[in-house]
């Protein structure tokens, strides 16, 4: 794989080659919107075809310098390569790669499938490491570029019926921290992680569940459209782990410093803010296959 060595971007991504994965929806779809407004040339990546050409039809429209679309699944390393490949091809290098594939499962540890548990853990830690893999040779050929992962606040804390997601999410947080490290060496190549609170997009009502009931973002609640802001703004400001929701610190301070006291409040805390009041029979929602038609920048919460 090659890349040419260009001269460096323009700040806060403006006129960059921008890849996002998880681009068919929300904040990966409002990430992509936000970076083709700065006139960025965008690769688009997700499983789902049909909202991803939608996806790609929005970002022409706010003003996307140039977007391609390469359908697949993070877990396919094939498919990421390509995604990869398609970005150099085109455009001749890559300067930002925002990665926002994800898959969500309720349901406490004893009944959720194996298979659903499973999925979602590969999903977050082997997808990342495929799209590691594919994106540091260019990186570390052209010696400079950005990724930028979307974790949660559920990276840095545990709740009851959120233990595949928990688990997926603070492994993949650990293998974030580990190549941080390892890419010490490079000064211009920079890997963020943006970990968003209640987020009204709609990974709720996607997810799988086993409890009957689907959930909903618990507040604060933010729009998509904030956070993918806070993404782009990892170009102009890399951090290593930034945190986007005014609770999170305090969230993640009561989990640590007084556990007995979390743990208490958080479980009857999720099931009246966390949880939506339908009545639905167990799915594997998308954790195996996309939903297009539950595809969108926004979920259908109303709270804000």
């Amino acid at each position: 794989m090659t890349a040419e060595t260009p001269a460096g971007p323009a700040p806060s991504g403006r006129g960059d080659v921008v890849l996002v994965l998880g681009a068919s929806s929300g904040i990966g779809r409002a990430s992509a919107v936000e970076f083709a407004r700065r006139g960025a040339s965008l690769v688009l990546f997700s499983r789902s075809p049909s909202t991803l050409a939608e996806a790609a039809t929005e970002c022409r429209e706010a003003g996307a310098r140039a977007v391609e679309v390469c359908p697949g699944d993070v877990l396919d390393p094939a498919a990421v390569q390509a995604a990869v490949d398609r970005a150099t091809g085109t455009f001749g290098r890559l300067d930002v790669v925002v990665h926002s594939a994800t898959v969500m499962a309720y349901g406490r540890i004893e009944d959720v499938p194996a298979d659903v548990f499973e999925r979602v853990v590969d999903t977050a830690v082997q997808g990342t490491f495929h799209v590691f893999r594919a994106v540091l040779p260019v990186l570390r050929a052209q010696q400079r570029g950005h990724v930028v992962v979307v974790s949660s606040l559920l990276a840095s804390i545990a709740a009851p019926t959120m233990g595949a997601y928990v688990t997926a999410k603070w492994g993949q947080l650990g293998l974030i921290r580990t190549l941080q490290q390892e890419l010490r060496e490079l000064p211009d190549v920079h890997l963020s992680a943006v970990a968003p609170g209640g987020t009204t997009t709609p990974i709720y009502g996607q997810a799988a569940t086993v409890l009957g009931h689907t959930g909903h973002p618990p507040p604060p609640v933010y729009t998509p459209e904030r956070v993918a802001r806070a993404v782009v703004d990892r170009v102009a400001n890399p951090r290593r782990l930034k945190q986007s929701g005014i609770a999170n610190p305090v969230i993640i301070a009561g989990f640590r410093l007084f556990p007995p006291v979390f743990d208490a409040l958080v479980g009857p805390l999720l099931r009246v803010f966390g949880m939506a009041r339908d009545d639905v029979p167990p799915t594997t929602g998308n954790v195996f296959a996309p939903v297009p038609d539950k595809e969108a920048t926004r979920g259908p919460f109303r709270g804000i």
